[in-house]
This record gives C-alpha cells, sequence and structure tokens, in this order.
C-alpha cells in the first residue's frame, strides 16, 4: 500500500516593510520568481497591505488595469499587456468555507494558465493547489507610523521547494 502523497516541506522568509512604497515594490519583485499556475495566498488584517501587494504584482506582471480591492465583484481578471500571465485576484473574505462557493469562481479552470492572487483564502482555496506561497502580513508591534509590516512567505509544495525567495530581500 502506497503511502498518501503528502506535499514538499515548506520554505519560508520573513521581511520586515517600512512603508506602502516598499509593500509595492515586494510585489513587484516577487511577480518576477511568478509563473502561470501559481496560488499565491494572502493573509492579514484590514489594511494590513494585502491589496498593495497585489497591485505590486500587477504591475511587475504587466497586466491591463487599476489592481484595486475586488471585495464586492469578489474576483477580477486582469490580462496581460503582453506574453505573461493574467493576475486573477480574489476576495474571499465574504465567502464561506470550503470550496463550495469557491467552485463558482471556477478558478481551477484559470489556474493553469494564470498567476491567482487570494486574500482571506485561509481554509477556502487550499485544495486548489498542493503547491501555494503563503504570505502573512501583520503589523509590526510597536510601530507608532502604522506603516511597518512583518511578512512571512512560505512556499508549500514541490514548485517552491527549490525557489529561491532570498531574491525577495534583494
Amino acid at each position: 500500500m502506497e503511502a498518501p502523497h503528502s506535499p514538499a516541506p515548506a520554505i519560508a522568509l520573513e521581511l520586515t516593510v517600512n512603508s506602502p512604497g516598499q509593500m509595492g515594490e515586494l510585489g513587484r519583485r516577487l511577480a518576477k520568481i511568478l509563473r502561470p499556475g501559481d496560488l499565491v495566498m494572502l493573509t492579514g488584517e484590514l489594511g494590513a497591505g494585502k491589496t498593495t501587494l497585489t497591485r505590486g504584482l500587477g504591475e511587475g506582471l504587466g497586466v491591463r488595469g487599476a489592481v484595486t480591492s475586488p471585495t464586492f465583484v469578489i474576483a477580477r481578471v486582469h490580462p496581460s499587456l503582453g506574453d505573461g500571465p493574467p493576475l486573477v485576484h480574489v476576495d474571499a473574505y465574504r465567502l464561506g468555507g470550503g470550496l463550495d462557493e469557491m467552485e463558482d469562481l471556477d478558478l481551477d479552470v484559470s489556474l493553469p494558465d494564470s498567476v491567482i492572487v487570494v486574500e482571506w483564502g485561509d481554509g477556502k482555496v487550499e485544495e486548489l493547489s498542493e503547491d501555494r506561497l503563503h504570505v502573512l502580513i501583520h503589523r509590526a508591534v510597536g510601530d507608532t507610523t502604522d506603516e511597518v509590516r512583518e511578512v512571512t512567505l512560505r512556499g508549500i509544495g514541490e514548485r517552491w521547494a527549490a525557489a529561491d525567495l532570498t531574491v525577495l530581500s534583494a
């Protein structure tokens, strides 16, 4: 009897981001290592910088349209202006648990050809892919400017096992 398949171990990188501008720059650098089929899950409280990071991703991927929070439309597709993958930006905040409501968005159809970024996706989209990048954004303790964030990027699965996340801290 075969052992159940489990994803490759996670790799992680921790960064301190000092401003919204730096959060956008992190997104632009992250875009350089993303490829079609990548699932990126963003976790952080309201105002943590999830959409700012995604805006930088969109700029780095060279997609059409302003990247704004998709809270009221649930998902927004930004086609590539070049030969890169489209960006599918999802806000799962108002969706219930599990993939039931997510299935209506047909993300599994978009995933092979797109970069899919899901805000508030914990417990809702993990089943889409064994390979995913989980980005956790927390306000820095003791930050009086309300701009400093501690960002942890955790790559899960074979896709991320050999990825060099250190290029993000450049």
